[in-house]
């Protein structure tokens, strides 16, 4: 039984907590008739879904003569106007008047839509020595807003709080709507671009690179022609000497190439008919004196 009950009572718990956490804007403006025009367009502009979304929040309402000026506008003008009147905090009027800075940035529901510029997204609270002021955090921005009274509080849930007149954001009425939630635009595809008809230009000529020429081998010296004489070149100092002797040729002989061995074999040959000739006709004279010597010597014993 124990066990049960507190299990119970735990429950209960829970359910006192989250009903003492949530609100209904909607609701608790419908008790105050002089903000009827400014719980409409709550409704219509969608801004009452989330203010009631939220955990902890501020709203600055306007009564039904203050607002006229904003109920003629679009309503989406209307829409970004309005939602720079809730702050993403608890402020109450106890809460207010403790503030130690003489001013106090704080963020609004318009920084968290995404479109806002620079600072359109903040207000500036300021203690004046005429009382609590509002305004917009946008530099030059004046501090147009007093605060008149509060309204409703649900500690560190909700304040509802009057002021005097709407906060005018500059620049917040040019700024292009923020497109609908689940709606993203879908890139189109760029058109294929038309065939040409016209032949493309060729190709500039590719530069090749110039191959490297060989290195050339000394070639030898071609054989001069037998049919003509020809200008006499030296013989290398390697080649061999031709043998002494006479040249039996008369006319003048062509030189040989210098790799040509036929010079070396042909003088010696040459030279070595000639000797013989010469030794057999010295013997055949002294022969003949000695016959003669013989047959005078002959003579003179008869």
């Amino acid at each position: 039984m124990d066990s049960k009950a507190s299990s119970l009572l735990f429950i209960a718990f829970l359910c006192l907590l989250s009903t003492s956490t949530a609100f209904n804007i909607t609701k608790i403006l419908a008790q105050y008739p002089e903000f009827a025009n400014f719980n409409d367009l709550l409704s219509q502009s969608g801004l009452a879904q989330e203010i009631n979304s939220r955990q902890t929040i501020t709203v600055l309402v306007l009564d039904n003569g203050s607002i006229d000026g904003l109920s003629g506008r679009p309503l989406d003008i209307a829409k970004r106007i309005l939602s720079a009147h809730v702050i993403l905090d608890y402020y109450d009027q106890i809460k207010l008047s403790k503030l130690q800075k003489a001013s106090t940035i704080v963020t609004t529901l318009y920084q968290a839509s995404g479109v806002a510029d620079n600072r359109q997204g903040f207000l500036n609270i300021s203690r004046t020595a005429e009382g609590i002021k509002f305004g917009s955090a946008m530099k030059g921005a004046p501090l147009v807003a007093s605060l008149v009274k509060s309204i409703y509080s649900q500690p560190y849930n909700i304040s509802v709080l009057q002021v005097s007149e709407p906060i005018e954001t500059p620049g917040i009425e040019n700024m292009a709507p923020p497109p609908p939630p689940g709606t993203a635009a879908v890139p189109k595809k760029a058109p294929a671009p038309a065939p040409s008809t016209k032949t493309p230009p060729a190709a500039p000529p590719t530069a090749k690179t110039p191959a490297k020429s060989p290195a050339k081998s000394p070639s030898k010296a071609p054989a001069p022609s037998k049919d003509g004489p020809s200008t006499p070149t030296e013989a290398p100092a390697e080649g061999p000497v031709a043998a002494d002797g006479p040249v039996a040729a008369d006319g003048p002989v062509a030189d040989v190439p210098a790799d040509s061995p036929e010079t070396d074999t042909e003088v010696p040959e040459e030279a070595s008919a000639v000797a013989p000739a010469k030794a057999a006709s010295s013997r055949m004279h002294v022969a003949g004196a000695t016959v003669v010597i013989g047959l005078f010597a002959c003579i003179m014993g008869f």
